[in-house]
């Protein structure tokens, strides 16, 4: 499909994509309706519009430099404040569920491969894709689709296929928080919080609120960003040698290959690292946080820009199907051990999200409905999931071939 703006216009596509997160942004502030819905998925579906209109290509330059460069300096800018000593001790709870929930992912798998491995080719690939991305973010799926050998265009049905169930599954969790049937099967404290300030009349916390302007100073900014691209460069020469110099004869070995050799995981091992034991001077560098969020907006966006419903439509329909039977046993499996274990309902939708969409779609839903205390836990369990959905991945990918 020929688009209104070539894809090698660079200039144009990142000022729409910049615009994009910006109004987006603005939106989750500034409208009730759109605090609700978060300004990711706001982002996401403002551009999924665009290119299905035929305004924006659905594949750049412009994109790429977003997933190669943007990405990456974002995670070390939102994971500043996560001092695991702390952490562990707020988040605990979470963690668990979080777990179980990725079980739900590989369950899910397992049942999605059965029912339809003889209607689409190559599902073994599509599924490590898939479980990879759906334990640990979008971030996920493009290591596994090099673990698993997956074609291009397989890797950009599945993409389109994702984005598109994506949107729809963010819809439903944000709606579940106001379904009667939930509300009474499980405990919501956060909710009920929110609800008593809405009632005397305080201000509930929400997106407007938790980004309210701080003091930042023009070295906060400077920190920021040489922290960020300091890590980013050293993970990424770490991550480098380990992937060269560890063999993958084995599935021992290709599981530590990917593990040590995937320079997100070592880009947040380090971050961690830095926050834990230098949580003066480094969770004190203030608009990180800001920044590297306004960033994922605009990653968001460039997500929602392959979900071209037509070909989806049209081309690939059974492996949508493939990908809503994964999310819906998560979510099933989530629920069910989430009531059996007595979890709060906040928990059990954050840890759903932390898997399926990753740790910053957890945030920003978190922040959204003004569980302020879930937010950074939401974080620090969502980035576990680039280290389990790789092993997930490869492992379901392992035993459906071999």
């Amino acid at each position: 499909m020929t688009s209104l703006i070539s894809a090698d216009n660079t200039w144009v596509l990142f000022a729409i994509l910049v615009v994009i997160a910006a109004a987006a942004i603005w939106m989750e502030q500034n409208l009730a309706w759109a605090s609700k819905v978060t300004g990711c998925v706001i982002a996401l579906i403002g551009a999924m519009i665009l290119s299905n209109v035929g305004i924006i290509p659905t594949d750049a330059p412009a994109y790429d430099f977003v997933w190669s460069y943007v990405v990456p300096l974002a995670i070390p800018m939102l994971l500043l404040k996560a001092n695991v000593k702390k952490i562990w001790k707020e988040s605990g709870r979470l963690l668990v569920i979080y777990l179980i929930s990725g079980l739900g992912t590989l369950c899910g798998g397992f049942l999605a491969y059965s029912l339809l491995k003889n209607q689409i080719a190559d599902l073994a690939k599509a599924a490590c894709m898939m479980v990879g991305t759906y334990t640990g973010g979008s971030v996920n799926l493009v290591a596994m689709a090099d673990a698993s050998g997956a074609s291009g265009d397989l890797v950009s049905t599945s993409v389109v296929a994702d984005n598109l169930l994506m949107a729809l599954y963010f819809f439903v969790l944000i709606a579940i928080p106001g379904i009667k049937f939930f509300l009474k099967s499980f405990g919501h404290p956060l909710i009920d919080e929110i609800e008593a300030k809405k009632a005397s009349g305080e201000d509930a916390s929400g997106a407007a609120t938790f980004w309210k302007a701080k003091p930042v100073a023009l070295k906060d900014i400077a920190f920021a960003f040489a922290l960020s691209f300091a890590v980013v460069a050293v993970s990424t020469e770490i991550a480098g040698f380990f992937a060269n110099v560890i063999p993958t004869t084995n599935f021992v070995m290709t599981l530590l290959n990917e593990l040590i050799g995937n320079k997100y995981l070592i880009i947040t091992t380090i971050t961690m690292l830095l926050a834990t034991f230098l949580p003066n001077q480094i969770g004190n560098i203030a608009g990180a946080q800001e920044i590297g969020t306004f960033m994922i907006h605009i990653f968001f966006a460039v997500i929602g820009v392959p979900a071209f419903i037509y070909l989806i439509v049209t081309q690939a329909p059974l492996l949508l199907a493939f990908c809503a039977i994964i999310v819906i046993t998560n979510m099933v499996i989530s629920f069910v051990f989430g009531k059996i274990l007595k979890f709060n309902l906040e928990e059990i939708i954050i840890a759903s999200n932390a898997n399926i969409g990753g740790p910053t779609t957890a945030a920003a839903l978190a922040i959204a409905k003004g569980w302020q205390a879930l937010v950074v836990p939401a974080l620090l369990v969502g980035t576990l999931g680039y280290v389990v959905g790789n092993y997930y991945g490869i492992f379901l990918f392992t035993f459906l071939t071999k």
